[in-house]
Formats: C-alpha cells, sequence, structure tokens
C-alpha cells in the first residue's frame, strides 16, 4: 500500500514534494549495469522497506517457530510481525528525515503510515483490527486529502480506482471470514483519519 500510494502521488501530482522537481527525467544513477532514474530509484527504496523486507521478516518469524501461520490468521500470530514492521517503517521515516532532509513531505506520509502500523501492533493485542483496511484506508484518506487540499486533479482517476480497490479488498476479507465488519469498519477509519492527518501536516508544511 505504501509503494501505491508514493507511485500515486510521484507521478501524478509530483507537485505535492516541492522538491521532487529536481529528481527529474534527467537526474538518474546507474546501478551495476542499469540506469535508473531517481525518481524511480525513491520508487524501489519505498518498496523494499515497506514491502519485500517485511515480507521476508514474516517469513523467517515463521521458520524460527515466532509465527505459526503466514497468513497471520490468528491475533498472537500477528503481534510481532506488526511491531517489527512498525520498526523497520519507523526506521525508513528517519532516514528520509536526516539523510533526504530535501523531501520532508515523504517523510510525513512515510510517517503517518508507520504510525498507523505500530497503532495496529497495539490494537491488535486485545482486538483483530483489519491491518488490509487500515492499509487501503491511508492510501483512500491520503488521495482524498491531496486533492482536495491542494486541488490535484491528475488524482481523480487513481482516487476512483481506490474507492474500487477499496470495496473489492473488503469484500474479499469478508468473503474469507478473516474479519468482522466492525474489525473492517475500524481499520478503514483509523487508516482514513491518520492519513488525512498527515495531509493537514503537509499544508502546515507549505505554510
Amino acid at each position: 500500500m505504501p509503494t501505491l500510494l508514493f507511485a500515486t502521488v510521484f507521478y501524478q501530482a509530483p507537485s505535492v514534494i516541492r522538491n521532487l522537481s529536481y529528481f527529474n527525467e534527467s537526474a538518474s544513477v546507474d546501478v551495476g549495469p542499469i540506469r535508473i532514474t531517481i525518481v524511480a530509484g525513491l520508487l524501489w527504496l519505498l518498496f523494499l522497506y515497506t514491502f519485500l523486507v517485511p515480507v521476508l521478516v514474516i517469513y523467517w518469524l515463521h521458520r524460527l517457530g515466532f509465527v505459526q501461520s503466514l497468513t497471520l490468521e490468528t491475533r498472537r500470530d500477528r503481534n510481532l510481525p506488526y511491531l517489527v514492521t512498525a520498526g523497520i517503517y519507523s526506521s525508513l521515516t528517519f532516514f528520509f528525515v536526516y539523510r533526504l532532509p530535501q523531501l520532508p513531505e515523504v517523510a510525513l506520509l512515510l510517517g503517518s503510515v508507520a504510525f498507523s502500523v505500530a497503532l495496529v501492533a497495539a490494537i491488535t493485542i486485545f482486538w483483530k483490527i483489519s491491518a488490509h483496511a487500515v492499509g487501503i484506508g491511508g492510501v483512500l484518506g491520503a488521495l482524498t486529502g491531496l486533492l482536495l487540499r491542494f486541488g490535484e486533479t491528475g488524482l481523480f482517476w487513481p482516487l476512483l480506482g481506490t474507492i474500487v480497490l477499496t470495496g473489492l479488498v473488503l469484500s474479499a476479507r469478508l468473503h474469507l471470514n478473516a474479519h468482522t465488519p466492525e474489525q473492517m469498519g475500524g481499520g478503514l477509519l483509523l487508516g482514513i483519519i491518520v492519513s488525512l492527518t498527515a495531509v493537514i501536516g503537509l499544508g502546515r508544511l507549505y505554510g
């Protein structure tokens, strides 16, 4: 979900990230024999640390016996993976804060994602809130807020697509009996609230 959010923002509403214009199509780096643009490199970095690394961590937690099922069906299975994932997201946020201070908007949005995961980890101790709903709710809330706050009309169609995707994700989780409607609704609401708060913070960054 973070990759989906940042890919949409980078390529459909780049003006939201003020200094992103310095990393244009001509700005590129060589990674071995491959040349990639800086923007694509940033997106790959986000994908690596918000998806691939957490997936590998969950896999090894399963191999070591800390997690019984890779699908994290029970609250007990979810506690440690969510806590570790929140730590990974927080570390990446601090990386952007201290190593790439030219992109405070990315750090703020990423920090909201890390905060959402931390809340999910805390709530899961007592209640099986839907992390899927939190994730898609975060994307939905962020795109809605950016469209309304900054008038980014390029986000209109991605927002419509996200609304459809939200319905599909929630329907699938309910069809699998993975969550109750209350758990899905609570997750969706949490994701939307946190992401909208982050967009308000973006507005303050612009003064």
